[in-house]
């Protein structure tokens, strides 16, 4: 549908002031998207108990990239609670990873209904949805259920999904004006974390400007960030000694010979060609996204469940019982088997014919045509967003950056180490922060002006910790919301 000014002006009335609202047509005075209220899903019995949304919102130029979007308002006070939109990692991977494995209001089960086995919905205790109105989106296009429309806009890149992301929520609040005076926070994990101070940084830029849509951007969450590309993965070798996978003689040898370079070291220094051998074997068998699980190959599971045959949609994983050599990305099958399900597309209101494929993470991006050169269509262009969060440190801005501590994807140690080189005053120093009368991690505080910067470890967690420890993360961003200490 297309926003006309009648119906803006006609909605402001309910939350927000007739001048504000007519400023907003005036900028984007005519655009397309589409929504659906999703009351009911296969495999759950009866109506959602809370408002689920889904749609589309055309971005880009000449609205060439549809971005599809999940929006659950808040189930206590979705009028005071804050607005957070939050980015899933990857890049490439769907939003239905962080509503059913992370922060979302439901989850997938097995369900076993008279001899028979599909994917059941069952809802979570932990839902970030209790807390806020959580707005999710699939992007860049390719991802999850968005899609492009042109051959050129298939090709994305970090800074043009941050741009096309900002695009989309300044069109959301126009087409959702009842949250426009919601506090706005911009979160995500991973990868993310190269999106996250990009679109944050747009925000507060624009909002400098007269010819930009203000938005009410309080601050941004980050969840085990991917922040600077070569400090996070070199700071591996450090995490690994400091959990005891390194011995102390390994991790000094290295150390001196590699020069604190165990990336890109030169395979001419034979001394540092050797410890980085042993440090290989060391680590080899170990999973990085959280280094006490059982080491899974995501690719090959990936791969198996797309060669399985299965029947009336129902996959043959299903049938059976507790797998062998079982690793978290098992579990991600109910995933494949739910966003492949036409009934789920149904409900969702997926456009028919714009996708092949779902996919929970689709790790080949890419477009190729008869005449035309293959070319990858993501450039992972940013390496580091370290001098944007330095900017941010001088804007009015709350942020919260977590970490699991069993991540050896993007270490703790190697997330404190940028956010120490902020040169940041420490306000409250390192302690632990409890959950149930137990130290759930720990946590500690800085400031910079009118900027504040929580750093909180999970104890237990791994890459995406709301997935092992999804009580005490709620338990973190409820505390953090409500403004005081973790």
């Amino acid at each position: 549908m297309a926003i006309q000014q009648p119906l803006i002006c006609m909605l402001s009335k309910t939350r927000i002031l007739f001048f504000e609202a007519c400023f907003i047509v005036w900028i984007y005075s005519n655009f397309t998207f589409s929504k659906t209220i999703v009351e009911t899903l296969p495999g759950f019995a009866g109506k959602l108990p809370f408002k689920f949304e889904t749609g589309y919102i055309g971005v880009g130029e000449s609205e060439s990239v549809e971005l599809f979007y999940y929006f659950f308002e808040s189930e206590n006070k979705p009028e005071t609670h804050p607005l957070l939109l939050f980015l899933t990692g990857g890049p490439g991977c769907s939003a239905v990873h962080t509503i059913i494995y992370e922060i979302g209001p439901f989850t997938l089960m097995n369900n076993f209904i008279n001899g028979s086995s599909t994917v059941g919905v069952e809802l979570k205790p932990y839902s970030w949805t209790k807390v806020s109105n959580l707005l999710v989106i699939d992007q860049p296009a390719g991802c999850g259920y968005s899609y492009a429309k042109t051959e050129e806009s298939w090709y994305g890149s970090d800074t043009k999904s941050a741009l096309l992301t900002y695009q989309f929520i300044k069109k959301w609040l126009v087409a959702h004006p009842e949250y426009y005076k919601n506090d706005l926070y911009i979160g995500g994990d991973s990868y993310a974390g190269i999106f996250v101070p990009l679109v944050v940084e747009q925000i507060y830029n624009g909002n400098q400007m007269m010819d930009e849509l203000p938005l009410n951007v309080k601050g941004y969450i980050l969840g085990n960030p991917v922040t600077d590309k070569f400090g996070d993965t070199n700071g591996r070798v450090k995490y690994a000694h400091n959990m005891g996978l390194l011995s102390d003689e390994l991790y000094e040898s290295a150390k001196s010979n590699c020069e604190g370079n165990y990336v890109s070291h030169h395979p001419s220094n034979k001394l540092c060609d050797h410890d980085m051998q042993r440090i290989s074997q060391c680590l080899d068998n170990i999973c990085l996204p959280h280094i006490l699980d059982v080491c899974c190959d995501a690719w090959t599971v990936n791969n198996k469940l797309s060669a399985m045959p299965s029947s009336h949609g129902l996959h043959p994983l299903l049938f059976l019982g507790p797998l062998k050599g079982w690793c978290q990305d098992h579990d991600f099958a109910y995933a494949y088997l739910w966003g492949n399900d036409r009934d789920v597309q149904a409900a969702l209101n997926i456009r028919k014919g714009t996708i092949q494929e779902w996919s929970r993470c689709n790790t080949s991006i890419s477009f190729a045509s008869v005449g035309m050169e293959k070319r990858e269509a993501y450039s992972s262009n940013v390496q580091s967003v370290v001098p944007i969060h330095r900017n941010l440190t001088y804007k009015h801005a709350r942020a919260l950056v977590y970490t699991g501590d069993h991540d050896l994807v993007v270490p703790r140690t190697s997330t404190l180490d940028w956010i120490e080189s902020l040169g940041l005053t420490v306000k409250s120093e390192w302690r632990p922060w409890y959950v149930d009368g137990e130290i759930a991690g720990y946590n500690v505080g800085y400031s910079h002006m009118n900027y504040e910067l929580t750093y909180a470890t999970i104890k237990g967690g791994g890459h995406l910790p709301s997935e092992q420890k999804p009580k005490e993360c709620f338990s973190m961003i409820s505390r953090w919301f409500a403004g005081g200490p973790i």
